[in-house]
Order: C-alpha cells, then sequence, then structure tokens
C-alpha cells in the first residue's frame, strides 16, 4: 500500500509540475506602455514581461525576450521600421531583430515532449485485502494516454495562438505613414531588460 501512495504521489507532483500551459494574449493596442524614446519626430513606446509560464521560462532559457512595441509617426514623411528607423541600447549597440517565425520556434511548447505520458500505460492500481492482493485495475491505461492526449492538444492550441499574434504583430518592414500609430511584436537576443531607443538611419 505505501509502494502505491508513493507512485501517486509522483504522478500528481509531475503532472501538476509539467502540464502544457495556456496562451494569454498579449494584445499590443491594450497595453499600457511607460517606457518611451523619440527620434526626428517618430516615438517609440515599448513593454517587456508579455509572457507567462513555459513561454516566460523558455524566453530565459533561450535569451530571447518578447518585446511589444508602439510606433507613431509624427514626423512629415512615412517611415519603415527596420530600413529608416531601427533598434537599439542606450549604449549605442544596435539590436538585432529576431523574424517572428525564428521567435515562435525559439519559445514554443515542445509538444513530443509529453508523450512521456505514455510510460504510464503499463500502471496498475492494486488493492489488497488481509495482506493479499484481492484486484488489480489498469488505470494506466486511461492515465497514460489521457495526459499524453490532453497535454499535446493543449500545447498545439497555445502555441497556435502565440504563432498567430506574432504573426499578426510582425512589424519588421511596415511603412508607418505620417500621423500613423503602428503596434508590433518583436523578438530579441537579450538576457536583461535593458533599455531602448529608436536610431535614425
Amino acid at each position: 500500500m505505501k509502494i502505491i501512495k508513493v507512485a501517486l504521489l509522483s504522478i500528481v507532483v509531475v503532472t501538476l509540475t509539467n502540464c502544457a500551459s495556456g496562451y494569454k494574449m498579449i494584445a499590443p493596442k491594450t497595453i499600457n506602455y511607460y517606457s518611451t524614446d523619440e527620434v526626428n519626430n517618430v516615438k517609440l513606446e515599448y513593454k517587456y514581461d508579455l509572457l507567462e509560464k513555459k513561454y516566460a521560462k523558455k524566453e530565459v532559457n533561450k535569451g530571447v525576450k518578447v518585446v511589444a512595441v508602439k510606433l507613431t509617426n509624427n514626423s512629415d514623411k512615412d517611415v519603415i521600421f527596420g530600413k529608416d528607423i531601427t533598434l537599439a541600447y542606450e549604449n549605442g549597440t544596435e539590436i538585432f531583430v529576431m523574424e517572428n517565425d525564428k521567435v515562435f520556434k525559439a519559445l514554443k511548447q515542445q509538444s513530443g515532449f509529453y508523450l512521456f505520458y505514455l510510460l504510464l500505460t503499463p500502471m496498475n492500481f492494486y488493492t489488497t485485502e488481509n495482506g493479499r492482493q484481492t484486484s488489480s485495475t489498469p488505470i494506466g491505461l486511461v492515465v497514460g494516454p489521457g495526459l499524453a492526449g490532453g497535454n499535446m492538444i493543449a500545447a498545439g492550441s497555445a502555441n497556435t495562438k502565440f504563432k498567430e499574434e506574432l504573426l499578426a504583430y510582425n512589424i519588421i518592414g511596415t511603412i508607418i505613414k505620417k500621423g500613423e500609430t503602428k503596434y508590433g511584436l518583436i523578438g530579441i537576443k537579450a538576457d536583461s531588460h535593458d533599455a531602448l531607443k529608436l536610431k535614425a538611419e
């Protein structure tokens, strides 16, 4: 009976710490931006710390930060983000903005990871009476495939939402017309939350 309790406890711990996480939409247009910079009448507003749960952990592990940006063109001419204006750190070092599909590949949840739950398939639940085994139930046939399938579906759904939002707010190469405001999500290779500034080319 003690072995059964230990096994069940282990399953609960593994399940709670390794479940797929959902994806909370960032919605750059609804964010309150506090960090700003301006060059040639083009204003930059931005925000770090957008992702949650497994996606946030991936940011740390992969050294990739997702940043929401709001660009307002108050100049008298159209500008192209990534050509006429680029991003740099405060010390002047230019920032390499990753393509959004590469950001997705770096930070997405690995659905195949949850196949390890299939290792629970052979698990049986034994009952004993007066020290003798009276029955065994193959609960692993339900638990293993159930956890594997459920988590793979959840991870796949979250990844789809993440990818769609990254693509919807892909701002690289976007023309920002005079008087216009554009919102975007970018990925940069960074381990910290250094201040960003606009740089005119």
